[in-house]
């Protein structure tokens, strides 16, 4: 039972720092890529040095430093000193306990949310079979769905709590965004649960590692619900508040739910903000491309369509799942921070027209063709 318990812990710790590492160095990517994209050199300044001694490699320690300086991936490090060393401002008319809860409950949401979604195929370690997944329940997907929704009550709460009736307006118009989206992120995933047939993620990850033309396709959630993969993407990334949804957040332009929030609390809404992202990122990569599969490969080795076969230790077979989801989740965050500095900002009125009357309508037509096909071709 303690063995258990500690092999629980060991993979929710390594998940949760894997999340935030991933959440944080979001920061360093935002800002080299757009860079890249831009014909700029982005952050390369931020760095600084330890006063030790050469003998404890001080001068090595340091000139690592200044090169994480110059690639900018000290940047990130530079901004949670900031934001922990300003001031924390409560409004006077604020409600003190909500004011702090409200971030607190976003983020706490968001991160408990990868609790149901596997990283990897099952190790088999000391004779026992360790699950790469904090918390294997057979409806991982309604779970994942219930705690992301919460995340609502954060946002909303953050802008009525603040004693500013336009942070409250902004609060508002950031709800109504999320939950137009919501719903049709919500049906449009019922296509792929009818095809798989379950809610479990594990055995959502375990049917794609199916193939299909007679072997050479893998049977990936892309291939099999190509509509209802475009319509979850399109709704997830409107989810996170990002851009070209990022009407909540349109700091320049417009009041949003967060703005008599400073110092950390601030740094808390930013940084659930990259982590919604990394968790889209997982969904699209488990429900959509077969999470930790890998094409062809199977327990025992790859097993090719043209009747080839190559074996590969259990340890392999374990490594490779876990190298293909990291992979694919990177790749995805790539492309959403593609998104982010490519399209412009949606008027309010288009945002609604394309939630309500163009991604809800397609969500609905996925489910009756999934219908259809399920029952013509069981």
């Amino acid at each position: 039972m303690l063995i258990d318990l500690a092999i629980k812990l060991g993979v929710s710790f390594l998940v949760m720092c894997g999340v935030l590492n991933f959440a944080g160095l979001q920061t360093w990517l935002e800002r080299k890529q757009s860079a890249l994209m831009q014909d700029r050199i982005g952050a390369n300044r931020a760095y600084f040095t330890l006063p030790l001694p050469w003998w404890l490699g001080g001068s090595l320690i340091n000139e690592l430093l200044r090169k994480l300086g110059g690639l900018g991936i000290l940047n990130a490090l530079a901004d949670v000193i900031k934001l922990i060393t300003k001031e924390d401002v409560i409004p006077e008319k604020g409600d003190k306990f909500l004011h702090t809860l409200a971030p607190a409950l976003s983020m706490f949401f968001a991160v408990l949310a990868f609790a149901a979604i596997p990283l990897g195929p099952p190790l088999q370690l000391w004779g026992r079979e360790i699950p790469l997944q904090v918390a294997n329940i057979n409806a991982g997907l309604l779970v994942i769905l219930a705690l992301a929704s919460i995340g609502v009550y954060g946002v909303i709460l953050a802008g009525m709590v603040s004693g500013n009736n336009l942070s409250t307006l902004g609060g508002l118009r950031a709800a109504s965004q999320m939950l137009a989206y919501e719903i049709a992120l919500g049906v449009s995933l019922i296509g792929i649960v009818v095809w798989a047939g379950t809610v479990d993620m594990h055995q959502l990850v375990l049917r794609q590692g199916q193939t299909l033309l007679g072997g050479w396709l893998p049977a990936w959630g892309v291939f099999v619900q190509p509509l209802g993969c475009l319509v979850f993407m399109t709704a997830a990334l409107a989810e996170t508040k990002r851009v070209p949804f990022d009407l909540p957040e349109a700091e320049p332009e417009i009041i949003g739910y967060f703005t008599e929030y400073s110092g950390m609390k601030f740094g808390l809404f930013f940084l659930t903000d990259f982590v919604e992202v990394v968790l889209v990122a997982a969904l699209v990569s488990t429900l959509y491309f077969g999470g930790w599969q890998v094409p062809y490969l199977q327990p025992q080795g790859f097993v090719f369509p043209w009747g080839g076969t190559l074996a590969v230790s259990h340890f392999t077979y374990v490594g490779l799942g876990l190298l293909s989801f990291t992979v694919k989740v990177l790749a995805f965050i790539w492309f959403f921070m593609l998104i982010r500095w490519t399209l412009p900002r949606f008027r309010y009125d288009q945002l609604m027209h394309l939630g309500w009357k163009i991604l809800f309508p397609l969500s609905l037509l996925n489910i009756a063709v999934t219908a259809l096909w399920v029952v013509a071709f069981p």
